[in-house]
């Protein structure tokens, strides 16, 4: 697996959008504040690349990013998911500076990436996370 097979599998950040909006609410979005299923979905604003919604009960904006890992991320989501991919199938701990190297990304932005992702998996909300990686290596 590297980097060139997740970018043909998710060539835009747009198709990861939508890849995540399929596992996750299975094409039907819910509001991940009142959980209310009926919700409008937004004109994307004019430089902006992501698929964002308005609940019609509690008015609310959202995107399917909201609540995960990825919420407010400036890394690509391609990045994210080569980075979980990389650490949940690592034999060994994977150090920071390796999924540097990998991702093409400083130390800095790497441990965050791992940090986050090593949070999640210990708070068991890892549901999101496996689903991710098993499309990738089905895709």
């Amino acid at each position: 697996m590297d980097m060139v097979r997740i970018y043909k599998l998710f060539p835009t950040y747009l198709n990861c959008l939508e890849y995540l909006e399929k596992i996750r609410w299975n094409n039907e979005p819910i509001c991940p504040y009142c959980e209310a299923k009926k919700s409008s979905k937004m004109k994307n604003e004019k430089g902006y690349n992501i698929l964002r919604y308005h609940c019609n009960k509690c008015n609310a904006t959202y995107s399917v990013l909201v609540n995960t890992i990825f919420q407010d991320t400036k890394l690509d989501l391609q990045k994210w998911f080569l980075a979980l991919y990389l650490i949940f199938r690592a034999n060994k701990k994977l150090s920071s500076r390796q999924l540097a190297y990998h991702l093409k990304v400083n130390h800095k932005t790497a441990w965050f990436v791992q940090m986050k992702i090593t949070y999640a998996k210990q708070q068991n909300d890892t549901d999101l996370l496996n689903s991710i990686i098993k499309g990738v290596n089905n895709g």
